[in-house]
């Protein structure tokens, strides 16, 4: 027999190596029907303190006594069958446009299987490579955590291809269990939905495959373990079985959806109390129509988010500083005379190693038709690169770098250089840094019509030279905008030098501090800034 260990095709060797990531992450899934151009979108914030390599894995074919070995915590290997053929995977998106995202919801601790051989990331990348579909992605991962089980703690996955988004959760069985507990929807066309790190499905249908599957133990592991319980005739509700919320919860985790369906569908005044932790405040629907539809761009603009607009705001008040930074540095939950606090979650943050747009399309042939969009560090701050799902290469700064040594060859390090850079005078700095973003992904979409039209015509007559047509674009603007963002890096420290600002002429500028920001400062230490008055005002002639 013919083994192999497995190669992880992302970030996640390098993950490995400097920590996991952080259960923080942030999905958003739109429909066909709930965009402006028929696209099918999902994005993904893999939020965690690690250095991500973009990988390129091409498809490849394997004999029938291929399989891959993988080793579970203690130490002992697990077989998994290779299939016949695997497919081609950009990051997170396969050649057949199925994109794959995530957020950790841990739930109960108790049903985590170290023994098991499949932890997420692993499945993510061995369903990309096994699946043409959305929906058949679904019964790989119930045949691969079957097959050598499922070592993660709760896990809600995003999950589409060019005609329909899914929604699935997963659970494990516990120590030495078998296969996974799991349950996934189809989001119903025209709607949206968002998941960030607690488990949002409730009830469901057990009679309609082809908007719901689920495995089947998922509601007779609940009542064997007591997490459900019929008397009384309370519906069965996943979330509720299998991952118990608290106050805090809610706030780290409900507080981002919110925000997303606020700004998609302002009409539904979706109230913040659910999220604030409310005893007995309406949870939030799964699926919700926007109120307009979405363009790629909109989506982009969701994933920027610090709760602009509302009173939780976090570029206002003493905790942002005086140039109101929305970043807040961990741990997000601190205590003070044995009362808890918790800073605000947002969407956007400092602790984002990666993110991605992916768009797929129906009515474009593969290659070209999928687009995984995307961006290294912060949401807010970094520049979105279309990397089309038909390319054999990824621009190399994506792929280098590490947390032991800075370095301006990687991309990952150019990009958190600026965002670290401008907490430093960030109203200020964040200006500029939008200002270079805009300009460059607006010149993306402006190309993007052209550039897919002459994909689309050269894939007719030779594929081969359009598949390095679309690589060399891809690569080589992905390297142009590392470039450009280095040069950023550079305008920013000589502009913003000594907390001087230069003008236009290049001379610096003392702007002081924002007056409301010195009146919280006076509010608690203003008689040590106060200066003293002389009765003879003349003695303060010339001082200064």
């Amino acid at each position: 027999m013919k083994r192999a260990f497995f190669v992880f095709p992302l970030t996640l060797l390098v993950l490995l190596i400097h920590g996991t990531p952080l259960p923080a992450c942030t999905n958003i899934l739109v429909t066909k029907g709930a965009t402006v151009d028929g696209s099918v979108i999902i994005t993904y914030s893999c939020d965690g303190e690690f250095l991500p390599h973009l990988r390129y894995t091409p498809a490849a074919d394997h004999g029938p006594d291929e399989y891959l070995e993988f080793r579970d915590a203690h130490g002992h290997i697990h077989r998994v069958k290779q299939v016949p053929h695997t497919y081609a995977v950009v990051g997170l998106m396969n050649e057949h446009q199925v994109s794959f995202g995530e957020t950790t919801f841990d739930g109960r601790p108790e049903l985590q299987n170290p023994d098991a051989a499949l932890h997420y990331w692993t499945l993510m990348n061995l369903t990309l490579q096994r699946a043409r579909t959305a929906r058949e992605a679904i019964h790989v991962i119930a045949r691969l955590v079957e097959e050598a089980g499922y070592a993660s703690t709760g896990e809600s996955f995003s999950i589409a291809d060019p005609e329909e988004v899914w929604y699935m959760e997963i659970i494990g069985t516990g120590p030495g269990g078998k296969g996974a507990i799991w349950v996934a929807l189809r989001v119903p066309d025209g709607y949206i939905s968002a998941h960030a790190n607690r488990a949002r499905i409730s009830t469901f249908p057990l009679d309609d495959p082809d908007n719901c599957l689920y495995s089947p133990n998922v509601i007779s592991f609940a009542l064997e373990h007591g997490y459900y319980d019929t008397t009384g005739g309370k519906p069965f509700r996943f979330n509720e079985a299998y991952d118990v919320v608290t106050p805090a919860k809610l706030r780290y985790t409900a507080s981002r959806v919110w925000s997303i369906f606020r700004r998609s569908a302002p009409s539904l005044h979706l109230s913040p109390d659910f999220c604030r932790g409310v005893e007995g405040a309406d949870p939030y629907p799964l699926f919700i129509k926007p109120d307009r539809k979405l363009s790629v761009r909109d989506v982009m603009a969701l994933m920027r988010d610090h709760y602009e607009g509302t009173p939780y705001d976090m570029r206002k008040g003493v905790d942002a500083g005086p140039f109101g930074t929305p970043n807040r540095w961990r741990p997000i939950t601190w205590k003070v005379d044995s009362v808890e606090y918790a800073w605000e979650r947002p969407i956007s943050t400092q602790q984002t190693a990666y993110s991605f747009v992916s768009q797929a399309r129906s009515w474009l042939p593969d290659p070209v038709g999928g687009v995984f969009w995307y961006g290294l560090d912060d949401t807010y701050t970094t520049c979105y690169v279309p990397l089309y799902c038909g390319i054999t290469q990824v621009p190399p700064s994506f792929s280098t770098g590490s947390m032991r040594r800075f370095s301006w060859e990687s991309a990952w390090w150019v990009f958190n250089f600026v965002a670290n850079f401008a907490n430093l005078k960030y109203s200020y700095m964040v200006e500029d840094i939008r200002k270079v973003q805009q300009e460059l992904e607006g010149n993306f979409f402006t190309w993007q019509p052209a550039v897919e039209k002459a994909t689309h015509i050269l894939l007719k007559d030779d594929p081969h030279a359009a598949i390095a047509f679309l690589t060399d674009y891809s690569v080589s603007h992905g390297e142009a905008v590392v470039r450009r963002w280095r040069e950023l890096a550079n305008d920013l420290v000589r502009k913003y030098n000594d907390g001087y600002v230069q003008d236009e002429r290049g001379r610096p500028q003392a702007v002081g501090y924002p007056e409301e920001w010195l009146r919280n400062v006076l509010k608690l230490r203003g008689d040590h800034f106060r200066l003293p008055v002389w009765e003879d005002n003349q003695k303060t002639n010339g001082l200064w």
